[in-house]
């Protein structure tokens, strides 16, 4: 039986990699259950977006370990650890990271080939998955640029989802919107996460957006890089 989601143990990261360097995060234990949705604020330049990376895999610590769903990041070669990511993880940053020409088929399908799931069939999913974030069928076919920012930020998470991923990570999605078109973006989110148990960790400044979550935690109170002596 798998003990977490998210387990974190003595982890330690530099932003520059090296012993000489001021100590960016420090984590001595941090437990995140399975299915659990967590709210992550706290001052800009506190570590949240660092801490998404090094969940995903895209940065590794200098000490300690870092378990989701009992696999050891760090055990794992880059190739395997990219493939992980891949295949259980879903990513929303806050620039989205879409291909701007290209259509919204071709930026999803991009999702299922990194993840070598090319024999998938999003032609039948992709569909369903769009009706669920309240997107037309016709618009798989036009390119990004030509999408609004809302658009936009419902087909990253459609590329975030396309892979039935078990951790979604979602870095402020929300900075672009009106406090209506939030909501209404906030609403249809955790009813995805909900109805498909996905653990969600989610960075925002805007705090009234805790109220949609299990878990609301200042990064804060998770850094504990004074107590460390590297």
């Amino acid at each position: 039986m798998l003990t977490a989601a998210i387990n974190i143990q003595n982890m330690n990261y530099c932003y520059k990699h090296s012993p000489a360097s001021d100590l960016g995060l420090a984590i001595k234990q941090w437990k995140v259950d399975i299915g659990e949705r967590v709210f992550l604020h706290g001052d800009s330049g506190a570590g949240k977006t660092t801490l998404l990376n090094l969940l995903c895999g895209i940065l590794t610590p200098i000490s300690g370990n870092i378990y989701l769903f009992d696999n050891n990041l760090g055990a794992l070669s880059n190739r395997k650890r990219d493939a992980f990511r891949a295949k259980n993880i879903g990513v929303v940053s806050q620039k989205l990271n879409l291909i701007p020409y290209l259509s919204v088929f071709k930026n999803i399908q991009l999702a299922t080939y990194f993840a070598n799931k090319q024999g998938v069939d999003i032609h039948t999913s992709l569909p369903t998955l769009l009706k669920t974030l309240q997107l037309p069928d016709h618009i798989m076919h036009k390119q990004v640029n030509q999408l609004s920012v809302g658009q936009q930020q419902r087909v990253a998470i459609a590329r975030a989802l396309i892979n039935n991923p078990k951790l979604l990570l979602v870095d402020e999605p929300t900075s672009a919107l009106d406090a209506s078109a939030r909501d209404a973006f906030m609403d249809l989110l955790m009813q995805i996460c909900s109805n498909t148990k996905t653990t969600l960790i989610f960075v925002s400044h805007d705090k009234e957006l805790s109220r949609y979550f299990d878990t609301s935690l200042n990064i804060a109170t998770l850094n504990k890089t004074a107590d460390v002596t590297i």
